[in-house]
């Protein structure tokens, strides 16, 4: 009986030691100079994806797309504020706004609007030889032109991507917008489709502040 009972346990033993010798391949290699273990190849993955998911944070590569596209709007409006002023230094004014009302060949509001016509943003203004910029994201956001009634006086706006950017408008009212939007009775939320996109960023003419 105790014979059984030792050849029992003996046999219990040799089918463990049959399952790690069939295991044990995968833990360490009979050869050191021979290919890698799945263990090994586990760890080597981990460590592969912990540094792209550090390498990732610190590029931040969302950032860099919104903060690029921030800079060509600031950029934009620039070039924009050059082209108004040779047109006041040749017309004594600056050129009227299309301002809540959609004017054709313009399909939207806030546009520059010249006695020859509206003047879509991304289209060409020939008196000028110049093209007048649209934003980045177009499909979300849009500048927005406004002019005094009197021609002596104009703003512009963007809606920046950017959180914390310096050049924010300083004194935002309750929308997030700069505080002309209020001032100039231009429709909230005008240089996008949504709450998402105030008009938060501006320039103007010497003689007003955005």
């Amino acid at each position: 009986m105790e014979k059984k009972e030792i050849k029992g346990r003996n046999d219990s033993l040799r089918t463990i030691f049959n399952y790690w010798s069939r295991l044990k391949p995968f833990f360490w290699r009979k050869n050191p100079s021979f290919g890698f273990t799945l263990v090994e190849l586990l760890i080597v993955i981990l460590v592969i994806g912990i540094m792209a998911a550090g390498l990732l944070y610190i590029i931040d590569p969302l950032g860099q797309i919104q903060k690029a596209n921030d800079a060509k709007r600031k950029s934009d409006l620039d070039q924009l504020q050059r082209a108004l002023e040779t047109y006041y230094n040749d017309n004594g004014k600056y050129p009227p706004s299309s301002g809540s009302t959609i004017i054709a060949p313009c399909t939207g509001t806030y546009r520059i609007n010249p006695p020859t016509g509206c003047i879509e943003w991304g289209t060409s203004w020939t008196a000028y030889n110049t093209t007048i910029p649209k934003d980045p994201m177009s499909s979300t956001r849009n500048y927005v032109y406004f002019a005094s009634s009197d021609g002596q006086s104009y703003w512009i706006y963007a809606s920046l991507e950017k959180s914390g950017d310096p050049q924010l408008c300083s004194s935002p009212d309750a929308n997030g917008e700069c505080s002309s939007i209020t001032t100039n009775t231009i429709a909230i939320k005008s240089c996008g489709p949504s709450s998402s996109k105030p008009c938060n960023y501006g320039a103007s003419s010497p003689n007003v502040s955005p």
